[in-house]
């Protein structure tokens, strides 16, 4: 057939002529392409194997620290319980770690005391001129006293003080200091200065409690209790007529010139 020269022989379409002249003309005289910028990071399969190995490290780490923390717990736990007791600190050490000596001579409530003592007398003569009942030294406050870090406190409901069973202690505790001979003597003192109440309050001093400290908050050293309880008064009590008189019969005899101890 005739029909296959002619074909070959024809000329290719003029539109297909034109689109390759054209994207010939299109990059005749342009610069090459810039090559693509390449990956900082590492191939996939590196990131992988270094964000497991990172989780491996971190998981291992916090497993570590849990359990050497919950051991150390554990051993310090069992060290304490099997640590014999220590020895109560004794009353004179507790008074160091509070701040100054409780039971040394203080000058400004020595004046105080005195001032106090010349009021009561005044107060007395005044009232023996006038045919009057003599003020007792003491009066009862609504509230314990506060001081030296210690809010005012209030006194337990439903309770009043049992001067019988202040004495009973007094007598006991004093006993133990080795003054058993002495008891007179300090009953009388604190008979004269609280009559034996634990809430007793000087009118013209503002002394508290069964030995009448000034202030009040010095009997802290005993005890955290001291605004209510009457053994902790009593105790640092006895500790101040110790450090200061030697004795509850030095404490009276001072008592007794001067009217104050």
């Amino acid at each position: 057939m005739s029909s296959g020269p002619e074909l070959r022989d024809r000329p290719a379409p003029q539109g297909t002529r034109g689109r390759r002249r054209s994207s010939q003309r299109s990059t005749r005289g342009l610069p090459p392409r810039a090559a693509a910028p390449a990956d900082p990071r590492p191939p996939k399969s590196r990131r992988g194997s270094w964000s497991t190995s990172k989780r491996i490290l971190i998981l291992g780490s916090t497993a570590v620290f849990i359990v050497g923390g919950g051991g150390f717990v554990a051993y310090t736990a069992y060290q304490n319980a099997n640590r014999p007791p220590s020895e109560p600190v004794p009353l004179a050490e507790w008074a160091k770690l509070l701040g100054p000596d409780p039971f040394a001579p203080d000058p400004q409530a020595d004046i105080q005391k005195a001032a106090a003592a010349q009021s009561m007398r005044k107060r007395a003569l005044e009232d023996s001129r006038k045919g009057r009942d003599p003020l007792s030294r003491v009066k009862i406050p609504e509230k314990a006293p506060g001081g030296d870090g210690f809010l005012p406190k209030n006194f337990p409901v439903g309770t009043k003080p049992n001067t019988g069973s202040n004495m009973a202690i007094g007598k006991a505790m004093n006993a133990a200091m080795g003054w058993d001979s002495q008891w007179g003597c300090l009953q009388s003192l604190w008979q004269k200065e609280s009559n034996w109440n634990e809430r007793a309050m000087n009118r013209y001093s503002g002394a508290y409690g069964i030995p009448q400290s000034l202030p009040g908050s010095k009997m802290a050293s005993a005890g955290s209790d001291w605004q209510t309880n009457p053994a902790t008064q009593i105790k640092w009590g006895l500790g101040y007529i110790k450090g200061r008189y030697g004795s509850p019969c030095g404490a009276w005899g001072h008592s007794q010139r001067v009217g104050w101890y």
